[in-house]
């Protein structure tokens, strides 16, 4: 299983146009012209006679942004996180940019303003068996929620929508979970924590573990610190995954409460909520694709 987009070639210099950038994040051109204007994130490149262009530093602060955004984060405050973002660093390989099918998830945003939950649900299904969960969920469903969400601040309308696709997504999640010949043993542990009420990111992580045969005890939304202490205490998971999308949920209070078990568990953090938290001893996952491997790394599994 691989959840990684397909990238532009390394050789390729990458300098965009503002449409370029709009197709592949899956965002309509007027969203980076409004963040270019309120935050400043918009392209740096400038030759004399043509537009300015982005550059792959740009698209990887836009990326970034856009991650933010749809893991609940106020744009405002995801534009100063993603202005201080700084992913290329010199000599390294850039990150790949993420294509995303503009057109199909502009069929979807049309289907969810009409409340046509049978269309949604059947092309979701059909993604998800073409492509795999981590590729629908990358480059059509993340995408597709951060376009409803632009319409509630733009409009003040959609958020029927919203909750009527979430909830889409969430079944059609729950059902790829199932695992009938599973690789550990133990399951793996993956809850929201403390007040974190947004769980269809470890969803979307729960049914990408399934895909590869990995069970996971999934605890949700609102995991109080006294569960997962015990589900550590009593089963010694190889891996913990706690998700949460913004500052005000995360708790360290919850890693200093895990107790010292053996062998001890691979403590796995996701989400833009855990970027000013500080603890040691736990790692940091920017995506799905990572929190995939950091968890396949704790069993000691090299691939499917």
């Amino acid at each position: 299983m691989s959840s990684a987009s397909p990238a532009l070639p390394e050789s390729q210099p990458i300098l965009l146009t503002v449409a370029a950038v709009a197709r592949r994040l899956g965002v309509a051109p007027s969203t980076l012209r409004t963040w270019d204007r309120r935050y400043g994130l918009g392209p740096s490149e400038h030759a004399a006679g043509e537009h300015r262009k982005y550059s792959q530093a740009d698209i990887s602060r836009l990326v970034y942004m856009h991650k933010l955004v749809i893991s609940g984060v106020p744009p405002v405050d995801a534009a100063r996180m993603a202005a201080a973002h700084d992913e290329v660093a010199p000599g390294s390989t850039p990150a790949p940019i993420p294509y995303v099918d503009g057109q199909l998830v502009n069929s979807l945003l049309r289907a969810a303003h009409r409340m046509d939950r049978g269309s949604i649900e059947r092309e979701i299904r059909s993604q998800i068996n073409t492509v795999g969960v981590a590729f629908a969920w990358t480059n059509v469903l993340v995408p597709l929620l951060l376009a409803i969400g632009e319409t509630w601040e733009r409009e003040g309308t959609g958020i029927a929508s919203e909750h009527m696709v979430s909830d889409v997504i969430k079944n059609i999640l729950s059902e790829q979970t199932i695992v009938s010949n599973p690789r550990n043993q133990v399951p793996v542990l993956i809850a929201c924590v403390g007040d974190e009420s947004h769980s269809l990111a470890i969803k979307a992580l729960a049914a990408t573990l399934a895909a590869d045969n990995i069970q996971v005890q999934f605890l949700g939304a609102n995991t109080p610190i006294e569960a997962i202490v015990e589900v550590v205490t009593r089963c010694a998971p190889p891996a913990v995954f706690l998700w949460a999308q913004v500052p005000k949920h995360t708790c360290v209070e919850t890693l200093a409460a895990l107790p010292a078990v053996r062998p001890a568990p691979r403590v796995i953090l996701g989400g833009p909520g855990w970027a000013s938290a500080e603890y040691d001893g736990a790692y940091r996952a920017k995506d799905l694709e990572s929190a995939c491997r950091e968890i396949s790394q704790a069993l000691g599994l090299k691939g499917p």
